[in-house]
């Protein structure tokens, strides 16, 4: 995959699919049948139902026939192996190619990926996500459900059994306003989907606590001026079109005791600024996100030679991140080390 155009279109896309489902029980995630199936999804609080960017999505059983959308994202897939859910999924598109995490991108190139022909955007077309027969669909932004994309719509989807989700802060396809308690309702939400809310709130809370305990210790700490951006990456015109303005990367900052240097340079999600522009900016720290990059890290490195009047390349302060920067399961990672990073006497 390019890291260049296509990936960029997808990534401003989501930041800027004939049956319906065989019984399941949930608490073990294998396939049931009949009254096996019935008293499993009675026994768990089905139905449940959702309200999902306007539409309410009611679910008699666990889905056992999920499909993930690519999105330029890895949060849903990852939620869903947070939760252990990683045997519903009959195809997935997603993949970062690493992970704060150990062990999950090595389980996401694991998944099925449904031998599908993926179009221009790197995602489902509408005739193949019909024939993957699926019983929910995951999309990052509304964008996956858009039938001027080629995508299947919601509508036509339920129309053959399948249920279908957009993410938080993803209805408007404006993800400006995410912040890490998005990530929670991600968990919470599939967590009622799939009948394990019991582990949705476990991992909500140890999240809480480890941000919570951070948070605290860095309080009051000046709080140096960071940039974020994604590594090797073009989105726009300018040097330098990957940079991070607004989203759940400034909240996930600010918990870690920073803040980010180019908020302000944009009301989207990412500005597209000169190399002028990034050279006058004093920047204290780096955060690169590897997407798919072998080696953010010598990205990161790249820069502070390039800028070398930055306090950051005098310190040479930066941290390599991927996953745990986005909306997901794993934000508490990055509040970690980006804390580790600024603050690494109070941490």
């Amino acid at each position: 995959m390019s890291k260049k155009r296509p990936v960029a279109v997808a990534l401003a896309g989501a930041l800027c699919l004939v049956t319906t489902a065989c019984g399941a029980d949930s608490s073990t995630g294998t396939a049931g049948s009949g009254d096996k199936a019935s008293a499993a999804a009675a026994g768990s609080g089905y139905p449940v139902t959702l309200e999902n960017c306007g539409v309410a999505q009611k679910f008699g059983e666990a889905p056992s026939r999920v499909v993930v959308m690519n999105g330029a994202s890895v949060a849903e897939v990852s939620t869903l192996l947070a939760l252990g859910l990683q045997d519903r999924i009959v195809a997935n598109q997603q993949s970062y190619g690493m992970s704060e995490v150990a062990g999950r991108a090595a389980a996401i190139k694991a998944l099925p990926t449904g031998d599908v022909k993926l179009n221009d955007a790197y995602d489902i077309p509408r005739e193949a996500m019909i024939a993957l027969r699926p019983d929910l669909v995951l999309s990052t932004t509304s964008y996956g459900f858009d039938e001027k994309n080629g995508f299947a719509t919601r509508e036509q989807l339920t129309q053959i059994g399948a249920r279908t989700y957009v993410s938080p802060q993803g209805c408007d396809q404006d993800t400006t306003k995410m912040t890490i308690a998005d990530s929670y309702t991600l968990l919470r939400d599939l967590g009622k989907v799939f009948g394990v809310g019991d582990r949705a709130e476990k991992i909500v809370a140890a999240s809480e606590k480890r941000i919570a305990d951070i948070a605290a210790k860095v309080e009051g700490e000046r709080q140096p001026k960071v940039m974020v951006l994604f590594s090797n990456m073009a989105m726009g015109g300018n040097d330098f079109s990957s940079v991070v303005a607004k989203g759940i990367y400034n909240d996930i900052l600010d918990k870690a005791g920073g803040s980010n240097a180019f908020e302000s340079a944009s009301e989207t999600s990412f500005a597209d600024l000169s190399k002028e522009k990034v050279a006058a900016t004093d920047v204290d720290a780096l955060v690169v996100i590897g997407y798919n990059d072998p080696d953010p890290a010598a990205y990161a490195e790249k820069l502070l030679k390039e800028f070398p009047q930055w306090p950051a390349a005098k310190n040479k302060t930066y941290v390599a991140l991927s996953d745990s920067m986005y909306l997901g399961p794993s934000n508490d990672l990055a509040v970690a080390k980006i804390a580790g990073m600024l603050h690494p006497d109070k941490v």
